[in-house]
């Protein structure tokens, strides 16, 4: 009876292994990885920076759009790896990370609305984008001193 069981569970296990990977290959992209970048990424990481440069003076309305922003970078990376827009599984997916880490920090201040905190980040914000570019992009943006 315990062999059922086990069998069972090794069933419901697997089933639910396949339903879910056939649900993610239903899943396509519709936008390029240039209307990303130009539509989403870019719009709300400036936001975010746009916010911090103007320095004190930040209402409610201020603090939601950077915290819609931030969330957009978080959840960007997930469209980043997406089947069929990763480009591969090794630095693209750790640069995605670091693009998913620096969104949910800046939310977590943004919700806190703590401004120094924010302003802390935003090396980090920069590099999540410059590392990714320098190796898929290199010409996007290019910094002085960067190697072509």
């Amino acid at each position: 009876m315990r062999r059922i069981g086990f069998f069972v569970l090794g069933l419901v296990s697997a089933a639910g292994i396949v339903s879910a990977q056939a649900q993610q290959e239903s899943l396509q992209p519709l936008a390029t990885m240039k209307q990303l970048m130009v539509e989403i990424i870019h719009p709300a990481s400036n936001e975010i920076l746009l916010f911090v440069s103007r320095g004190s003076s930040q209402d409610e309305k201020e603090w939601d759009r950077v915290r819609r922003s931030a969330i957009t970078l978080a959840e960007s990376a997930n469209l980043l790896t997406m089947r069929g827009r990763a480009r591969d599984q090794g630095e693209w997916v750790k640069d995605a990370k670091l693009l998913a880490d620096v969104g949910a920090a800046a939310y977590k201040a943004a919700e806190a609305k703590d401004a120094k905190a924010l302003a802390a980040l935003t090396e980090s914000l920069d590099a999540s984008c410059t590392t990714c570019h320098k190796q898929y992009r290199p010409n996007v943006f290019p910094r002085a001193g960067d190697s072509k």
